[in-house]
């Protein structure tokens, strides 16, 4: 899928698993929903000219060269279902347990969201190697500020990285079949579509950006605070 498919996939996974997320108020709801979002296109983390690969310049770059070669390629080993969230979970685990380590991975994550989504945020800021670090580590900090001890980082690293891997499964090229790839070069393939097809353009982007809406407005706050105005709304129709 696309690297912006990819990022409302893991927002709509997000707001899914709110009711089930291990996080209180709407900060924390709203970092879980951006970090999974993120952490959505972590996977392609696995070759140099990915969105994660480019989006801080050798930062990010250097390290995306050494996780291609251990993960032996696109679309291998960051993308089993079974090896990537436990190794991308446990680093996240591992970095949950300080803040300015918590603050790197979150950043990472608004710096994915904002480099996928950036075809509906007006300017180039998000897009260029200083704008997005300044976005991305300014929205990091404010949000642990208010949400201090992430220990839901690894969950929202792990299910980022699933919906990343469930994405790619429906497509043409498919993910390896889990843990047998290592002894068997094989791949499992959903379904025919085709990466960038008008179908994920035209309807799989959109829809994801309607489940997260709707999961926001039914999984917060949000619904409680509106459903009164809105019923005072029919009421007077």
């Amino acid at each position: 899928m696309l690297g912006h498919s990819h990022a409302l996939s893991g927002l709509a996974a997000g707001a899914a698993a709110l009711p089930w997320a291990p996080v209180e108020g709407p900060v924390a709801q709203a970092a879980w929903v951006a970090a999974v979002g993120g952490f959505a296109m972590l996977p392609d983390l696995d070759h140099r000219g990915s969105t994660v690969s480019d989006m801080w310049g050798p930062v990010t770059d250097v390290p995306s060269g050494a996780v291609g070669r251990l993960a032996q390629g696109h679309r291998w080993g960051t993308h089993d279902a079974v090896l990537a969230p436990l190794a991308f979970g446990a680093l996240a685990v591992a970095a949950a347990s300080a803040f300015w380590s918590s603050l790197l991975l979150l950043s990472l994550a608004i710096g994915l969201a904002l480099r996928a989504l950036h075809f509906v945020i007006p300017g180039r800021a998000e897009n260029t190697v200083v704008g997005n670090l300044v976005l991305s580590w300014g929205g990091a900090w404010l949000l642990l500020e208010h949400s201090p001890g992430p220990a839901w980082l690894p969950w929202a690293v792990a299910l980022g990285v699933l919906t990343h891997i469930a994405g790619d499964a429906v497509t043409t090229q498919g993910v390896p079949v889990p843990l047998v790839w290592l002894l068997r070069r094989c791949r499992l393939a959903l379904t025919p579509l085709r990466t960038g097809a008008a179908l994920e353009k035209a309807v799989l982007a959109p829809g994801f950006v309607l489940a997260t809406l709707w999961f926001v407005y039914a999984n917060t706050g949000l619904r409680q605070a509106l459903d009164p105005l809105l019923h005072d709304l029919r009421a007077l129709g």
